[in-house]
């Protein structure tokens, strides 16, 4: 082939195999430092670490009851007849890791500019691609911590043109809304048998509580329910059972049954319509100390919530050796003070809706699965990038597959029926 130019073949630089070297040259150790300070649920309950990972279901024996086979006798007895065994109750809790898959696009021209310049050059031209997704994957899996299986938001009304959907106050959490242009929805019923239908999202209006899509959706009404949609299929019953679905279930989840063992059904406290409190939080906890728990507690609250917190004159603030202005300064991350389970630590989320509150044992909680998030592609390790059908350029693809486990759901309490002071 002597005479044919240089430029006719694509060089190495250009190839798929050497952007799947870069990609693991500049991104493998760096994937944690990307994720996202915000989505502090993730952050705060850790995955499964490898030698743990199921295949398929993940095994957890909880215990549910005591032992109750005691024999009392009167004082003097002697050789006693000794009553029946009566073992404690232990179950095999199971769960399964729910599947995401986040897909973007790199042109032909822009991955081979990278690729010319080496690592640094490749990072440089793509950290904003992997950036951006792995904070879009961070963000859904937050939304599903909270809220899997019971979809982004509840319908207040909708308006005449039947494209501004107005949220129900209590069902209102912005970190939700927060960059959803263009994201699709799609609204079902309360019971979630029938699709009213779906659209893209078009602007939020953080201030009215509500959203504008770009095509009409009709037959909505008050308690419907919004999922994410898409081209395919939306969310529904397809995520993993999120924090505020575990902690309202009262019938059958991980395979136990929390209507016959009490230990394995959350608590509930109601804050009867009005603000949140410090008295409020003691007594919500209390629910879980009447349970056992006997450790550090974390409060999820809505930024109103925290905001209506830090202006409670009565709070039991914790100034001893271990003060941190991070932890105890208005206005900053997060507030501890101590209760009869011992501390509390009260930390805002823009994930958690108006209307409620979690406390939670952070320690009873862990995310399980095949994967956290990564960029491998399963069954070809090193292979991040595929050529795109009938378009000039390469799709990346970010993926996880994982589920929220509490193994001692009594210990944690919800508190409902929150209306913020504005």
């Amino acid at each position: 082939m002597a005479g044919t130019p240089n430029n006719v073949f694509s060089t190495p630089d250009n190839t798929i195999g050497n952007l799947n070297g870069l990609f693991k040259q500049t991104y493998a150790d760096k994937m944690k430092e990307l994720i996202p300070d915000q989505v502090k649920l993730l952050n705060m309950v850790k995955f499964m670490e490898k030698s743990k990972q199921p295949g398929d279901l993940y095994h957890q024996p909880v215990v549910l009851g005591l032992e109750h086979g005691i024999t009392f006798g009167a004082p003097g007895d002697d050789a006693f007849a000794l009553n029946a065994s009566i073992a404690s109750a232990i179950k095999d809790a199971q769960v399964r890791g729910s599947p995401a898959v986040l897909r973007s696009v790199i042109g032909y021209s822009a991955a081979s500019r990278a690729a010319q310049g080496g690592a640094q050059a490749f990072m440089d031209a793509t950290k904003f691609v992997v950036g951006n997704m792995l904070r879009s994957m961070a963000k859904k899996l937050e939304i599903e911590m909270f809220y899997g299986y019971m979809g982004y938001g509840t319908v207040a009304s909708i308006d005449g043109t039947n494209t501004i959907i107005t949220i129900q106050t209590k069902e209102w959490a912005p970190g939700i809304w927060a960059g959803s242009e263009n994201m699709p929805v799609q609204i079902r019923n309360a019971a979630g048998g029938t699709i009213r239908g779906g659209a893209n999202i078009l602007s939020v209006d953080f201030d009215a509580r509500t959203i504008t899509l770009d095509a009409a959706v009709t037959g909505v009404v008050n308690g419907d329910i919004i999922w994410h949609g898409g081209s395919t299929s939306s969310a529904y019953q397809k995520e993993f059972f999120g924090l505020h679905y575990i902690l309202t279930n009262s019938g059958t989840i991980f395979n136990i049954n929390a209507a016959t063992y009490n230990l394995f059904k959350a608590n509930s406290y109601d804050a009867q319509g009005g603000a949140l409190s410090f008295a409020k939080l003691n007594q919500a906890a209390a629910r879980s100390v009447e349970k056992g728990l006997e450790t550090k507690i974390t409060a999820l609250v809505n930024p109103r919530g925290w905001a209506n917190m830090l202006n409670d004159q009565a709070s039991l603030r914790k100034y001893d050796g271990s003060y941190e202005k991070k932890k105890l300064e208005n206005g900053t991350q997060a507030l501890t003070f101590y209760s009869q389970n011992g501390e509390i630590e009260i930390i805002p989320s823009t994930y958690v809706k108006e209307g409620y509150a979690y406390l939670i044992s952070i320690d009873d909680f862990a995310r399980v699965g095949s994967t956290d998030i990564t960029f491998k592609r399963p069954g070809a390790e090193g292979n991040f990038f595929r050529d795109l059908d009938g378009s000039a350029g390469y799709e990346l693809r970010c993926m996880t597959d994982q589920a929220l486990f509490c193994a001692a759901i009594g210990r944690q309490t919800i508190i409902t029926n929150i209306v913020n002071q504005q």
